[in-house]
């Protein structure tokens, strides 16, 4: 089995720390995040990884080689210029030659998710989701009378796209040259009743999106042990 990471954006809103390095080098726990995916992603046995690269790319390629020094087999899918998610991955059709199935992963995205989950046997395209959390503290009241405060829950039966995915060569004709596929290919899955969800709950997951999430990740994967 092969992995995908899509790592070619800009990440716009982490500058000035993306001014001079791409978004995946962006160190938590002075690990940079896509250390974290590939290290991840051989504890669960996938050890074959396709990284998309773009913006700034010589960082990552420079850090990450061939892979052999975390245990895993590397190849880069360069994008000259920005293709967006569903672009980027069209951009690496080759390099998936012969693979009937297979992973990908948002390149800001840090989790211990167990990936495996997604396949369901093989065959399927599935996507990953977790609970949506609460930007804010909560106030519970009874009445009038403050009861507890709670520090941004998960709020029930809602859940988010984890940009975490398995993918069976069905993609491929719905992606854009240039685009996103969560407005392309997956809303066209899922009207071809061909899209599953795995649902994961009480797992360490983390976008990093803002300053804010840095900290707040290291916090959170000290607390999981991971």
């Amino acid at each position: 089995m092969k992995a995908v990471i899509l790592a070619g954006g800009v990440g716009k809103r982490l500058r000035p720390l993306t001014d001079e390095r791409p978004k995946p080098m962006i160190e938590v726990l002075d690990k940079p995040i896509i250390e974290w995916q590939i290290r991840w992603l051989a504890s669960h046995n996938i050890k074959e990884i396709i990284i998309c690269v773009g913006y700034l790319k010589e960082h990552i390629i420079n850090h990450v080689g061939s892979g052999n020094k975390f245990g895993v087999r590397v190849g880069y899918a360069v994008e000259e210029e920005p293709l967006g998610t569903g672009g980027a991955l069209r951009n690496a059709e080759s390099l998936l030659a012969g693979h009937s199935e297979f992973f990908m992963i948002n390149g800001d995205v840090l989790t211990n998710l167990d990936p495996n989950m997604l396949r369901d046997g093989g065959g399927v395209n599935a996507i990953a989701l977790v609970p949506l959390k609460s930007p804010f503290g909560v106030v519970e009241v009874e009445g009038s009378s403050v009861k507890r405060f709670v520090e941004k829950p998960s709020i029930p039966d809602r859940w988010i796209n984890a940009g975490v995915y398995h993918f069976t060569r069905d993609v491929f004709p719905l992606l854009p040259d240039t685009g996103n596929i969560e407005v392309t290919a997956l809303p066209a899955l899922a009207n071809q009743g061909k899209l599953l969800a795995t649902k994961y709950d009480k797992v360490f997951w983390r976008s990093i999106d803002s300053h804010k999430d840095i900290e707040e990740a290291a916090k959170e994967i000290k607390e999981a042990n991971i």
